[in-house]
Parts: C-alpha cells; structure tokens; sequence
C-alpha cells in the first residue's frame, strides 16, 4: 500500500493560461551546502516569486552556510558543529540573519514554520531532525534515504499517525511516486528502481575490489557528494534505496527489484498488474524531482530539458551483478532480515566509507567491514527491530563501535 501521500484523481487538461499568484511557498533547507541544498537554490533561484526560505541547516562549514543564508534570503541559519561557528557568525556579519549552531539548532530550522522541509542532510546525522518535522505534521521531501533506512517503520508511522506528507526526492523514488499516479496502489505487481552501474558497471571483481579513491569518485552521469558517490560506485546506495521504498511505498522485498541501465533516463518503473509497464523518466540531473517536490502538487520549470530520445538512440537494462558489487548483496539481505539488520548496515557502510575515503582501507573492504558486523551483532543478539527513533539510534551507535573495533 503506498502511505507517500494522498494520491489526488486526474484532473481534465487545461489551457497555459497563468493560474492566479498564490503566496510564497515557505522552505526549510536541511543540508542547504550539499549538493542537493545547491541544487534546491538553483531552481528557487529560477522562480523568485514562488519560494521563500525560513531556514537553512549545514553541517561543519560555516562560511558556505553563511553564503547559501545569504543567497536564499533566509531567515535562519543552524549549524551542527559548533567549530564553525566564528565563520558563520563573520559570514552573516551585517546581515539581518538568526543564527545558532549544534544539533539542537538543526532540529529547530526543520521546525521553523515552513510549509516544506526539505531533508538533505547525508547519513543517520539527518534522521533526529528529519523525523521531528515529520512528527511536527510538517510535509517533508526527502532526499535523506538513511531516515527511512535506519528507522523507516517508526518515521512512516508516525507521518501517518500525525497526517504528515512526504514526498519522496531521490530521483528514483520520485519517479516511481509519479509512475503511480492516480493509479490504485493495490495493482502494483512490482517497482525497479535503476542503477547507471557507476564507474565499475564493466570491470571485474577483482580489479573492482582494488579500485582507487579517485577512480571509485569518477561518476559517469552524477555529480554528488563523495560518501554517496563511493555508495554509488559499489551499488551500496541502490540497496539503500530498495530499503527506502519498501517504507515509503510499502511493497515486501520479493516485489522490489534494480537494473543496471547506464543511460540513467529511465529512473524507475513500475509494473501493475493488467501487465502495464510505467517508467518515470528524465534527463540525470536532480533539479527535476526537487522542482517536482518543491511545487508539488503543482508543475514548474526546473531548468531541465526532457531527454531526447531520438538522439538517444537506445535506452539499455541489465541485470545488477550480486558478486561484483557484494554491497548490493548486503543491503538486499538486510531488508529481507528485516529488524534492526537495515539500521546496522547504514552504520557499518558510514564508517567503511570514511574509511576507505581516507585510504586506511581499499574499496572491496567496505563491502567486508560491513558483512563482519552484521555477522557480529547477529551472534550478540543486537539487531532486534527498533520500536522508535531512540532505539534505532541505540542499534546504530553500536553498529558504529563495532565497525570501528574492526577497522582497528
């Protein structure tokens, strides 16, 4: 059953007339210096008259949040780690801009009185914010998979319980969101969400296992971040999102699938049951689905063409690889095992991708590391599934000591 949001019925079609102005959609921006936050500005900036910005949260870098306040025109500016806090304060420095910094702060920009929130910040670091809004009854885009990943069952719960809407802003759980339409959910056979196959979609496993840092940050179609750019690279951040969708759409595993298809045009499809094929497509650029969630349930320009698909030429699919990208593996029988097994994943792959990104360890490691704690908090008993937020950060801050024991 989907429990995104209410699904509203087709609507007739309409002439280009220009609806009546109505008032400026207020945002909160969690993650405002990542490349979601930059790319969040890009199509704010793109239509002024639509948005105004409440807040922005970041992280460490108090000089780039300060530029992103001042650029959004927002009100509020938090920051996670008080170290930055003497550049944010000098950045904002004659500007009429409330700052404050620690995790606190960041929960109160996602409580600002916004109409949307959008939830960017990467890792577990996102989900205490990010379910506050939820459970403030705030609609919530989310682009942080791992709130669904470490705790998905309670986050959903209470979005339902207090009426909160969340729309999904990964490109692939976007498009599956759109594919589903006014369509009856209870049709829905299967949902495939698509991997480009990264930078190793060709290589062995070997020379896979032996990749550099900098070959494993050379994505052929996405600019992003680096931890989600070396997820990617091991297909990691494709087992992340299976387990994203089965909670925001509410599908068991065996209905949930992934193909490789290197174009990255095709970002999801899904399969009803009368044996229709519908795919969510566009172009590899994240202002698309941002632009549709932050207009949602309206349309507006995102800066991005459709792709051509007669330039194109073809559009290919193959089936992901279980023994060259092991992380996929991992992730696919975490979601299955079900309990506190997704929130431990998540955990163990933060740490092994720090790890790897600051060459103690090589790139067929991470995938390891994460198999020997799930291993080992299978034998202690420790993955018990969470009942609420405080437990599944119980379960994750053990996953992250014992991924850092082995690592040492």
């Amino acid at each position: 059953m989907v429990s995104v949001s209410q699904i509203a019925p087709s609507a007739p079609l309409r002439s280009r007339k220009r609806a009546p102005a109505s008032p400026r959609k207020r945002l909160a921006i969690l993650g405002a210096t990542g490349s979601i936050g930059r790319s969040c500005a890009q199509v704010i900036a793109a239509a002024p008259d639509r948005f105004s910005v409440v807040s922005v949260a970041g992280g460490r870098d108090g000089a780039a949040l300060a530029k992103c306040a001042i650029e959004l025109k927002a009100e509020f500016a938090a920051l996670a780690d008080p170290a930055g806090y003497p550049d944010l304060k000098a950045g904002l420095a004659g500007f009429e801009v409330e700052i404050s910094v620690g995790p606190e702060a960041v929960k109160e920009a996602a409580l600002r009185n916004a109409d949307l929130v959008v939830a960017a910040i990467v890792g577990a670091a996102g989900l205490e914010p990010t379910f506050a809004a939820i459970a403030a009854g705030r609609t919530v885009a989310l682009a942080n998979k791992e709130t669904l990943v470490c705790a998905g069952a309670a986050v959903m719960e209470t979005a339902r319980r207090v009426g909160s809407t969340v729309l999904p802003m990964d490109s692939e759980h976007n498009a599956l969101f759109q594919a589903i339409g006014a369509r009856d959910p209870q049709t829905i056979e299967t949902m495939t969400i698509t991997a480009s196959g990264g930078p190793f979609r060709e290589w062995s496993a070997e020379r896979i296992s032996a990749a550099t840092r900098e070959q494993a940050l050379t994505h052929p179609n996405w600019v992003m971040g680096p931890k989600v750019t070396i997820d990617s690279a091991g297909l990691m951040n494709k087992g992340l999102e299976l387990i994203e969708a089965h909670h925001l759409f509410g599908l068991p595993a065996d209905r949930l699938d992934v193909v490789v298809h290197p174009q990255s045009i095709v970002h999801g499809f899904i399969a009803f049951a009368d044996g229709s094929l519908i795919a969510g497509m566009a172009s590899p650029d994240m202002r698309t689905p941002i632009a549709h969630c932050l207009a949602y349930p309206e349309r507006i320009a995102s800066g991005v063409r459709p792709p051509d698909l007669a330039a194109l030429g073809r559009l290919t699919f193959e089936r992901a690889d279980l023994k060259r990208f092991p992380a996929l593996s991992l992730a696919i029988e975490a979601l299955r095992t079900g309990g506190g097994a997704p929130t431990a994943l998540n955990a163990a792959n933060e740490i092994a991708v720090a790890a790897f990104l600051n060459r103690r360890i090589g790139f067929g490691d991470i995938a390891r590391l994460v198999a020997k704690t799930l291993s080992a908090m299978t034998e202690a008993g420790e993955l018990g599934a969470p009942a609420d937020i405080a437990e599944a950060l119980a379960i994750h801050h053990i996953a992250l000591d014992r991924t850092a024991s082995l690592l040492a």
